[in-house]
């Protein structure tokens, strides 16, 4: 049996195009679009996964208006997850003991070299971009419990979408992008030992159920791009993409009682400021996607 051709190959335009057809006509050009009014996360009626479901089918993410407040309990993001198929969570340096993070500002040894831990912004990237090939970061789970006094936004962008603006311009972009040694992150250290060697890999790569991973990050420091010409229009050219106002890039802040579940898009946060009650996100990483996306 013949399999069908994957619209991510380079040598099958038709597939490309009929995928393309399919995924702009789709795609959400309003926030409002991906927003889905749920009661407790934790016990997601029919409906509610349904609707949540459908947009992460079109968009890969939604956002989720639930009824918790400023309920800290972890099983919130939990249940959702899980809801969703996204039960293996990636344990990170800076993840609490059950994985999921406490995104909040935090200055002890262990956090305060990291920018997720202090208040400043966070330009364009995917989460794990320095993970290993076998931790792969597959879906992003956000789950606010109190926002900042001021400020903490995040811009959001379908890498699906970028994907097209990027080969709309230029398939070689594409095949730049897909090398293995394209986006090189240089080994980490912590008080002079080791804690993670060289991660090379490719910005796109497709998984081996055939849907679209994107792996990238706007840092300017602490990266190494592949020294060729086409890699360095590739990347000027995607870079330039990520920062013009498309109808596919959204803005918006989570609230108290607010999430985001996605198949690990590319976002931003914006700079805050903090009020009497310090900014607390919950972040849960996954290696799954999810489920039925």
């Amino acid at each position: 049996m013949t399999m069908p051709a994957s619209p991510f190959d380079l040598g099958s335009d038709n597939a490309y195009l009929a995928w393309r057809e399919q995924k702009l006509a789709d795609a959400p050009t309003r926030l409002a679009d991906l927003i889905v009014e749920i009661d407790d996360p934790r016990r997601l009626t029919a409906a509610e996964h349904a609707a949540i479901l459908e947009r992460c089918r079109r968009a890969n993410m939604a956002i989720y208006i639930g009824n918790t407040g400023d309920d800290p309990d972890k099983e919130i993001p939990t249940r959702l997850g899980a809801a969703f198929g996204l039960t293996r969570l990636d344990h990170n340096r800076g993840a609490d003991d059950d994985a999921i993070t406490s995104l909040t500002v935090q200055t002890d040894a262990r956090h305060r070299d990291y920018i997720p831990y202090s208040n400043r912004p966070i330009a364009w990237h995917t989460d794990g971009y320095y993970n290993s090939p076998e931790r792969r970061i597959d879906a992003l789970l956000l789950h606010c419990v109190h926002p900042a006094a001021d400020g903490g936004a995040n811009d959001l962008l379908d890498h699906e979408i970028v994907y097209i603006l990027v080969r709309d311009q230029s398939p070689d972009y594409i095949r730049a992008l897909m090398h293995p040694e394209c986006m090189t992150i240089p080994a980490s250290h912590v008080d002079g030992a080791q804690v993670r060697p060289d991660q090379p890999g490719p910005v796109f790569a497709v998984r081996p159920d055939g849907q679209l991973h994107m792996r990238y990050t706007n840092r300017a420091r602490n990266i190494v791009w592949r020294d060729d010409p086409l890699t360095r229009e590739a990347v000027a050219w995607l870079k330039d993409v990520l920062h013009r106002d498309t109808p596919w890039h959204f803005r918006g802040r989570l609230e108290s009682g607010w999430g985001l579940i996605s198949n690990n898009v590319l976002h931003t946060r914006t700079g805050f400021t903090d009020g009497e009650v310090p900014r607390l996100l919950y972040r849960a990483r996954y290696y799954d996607r999810i489920d039925g996306t």
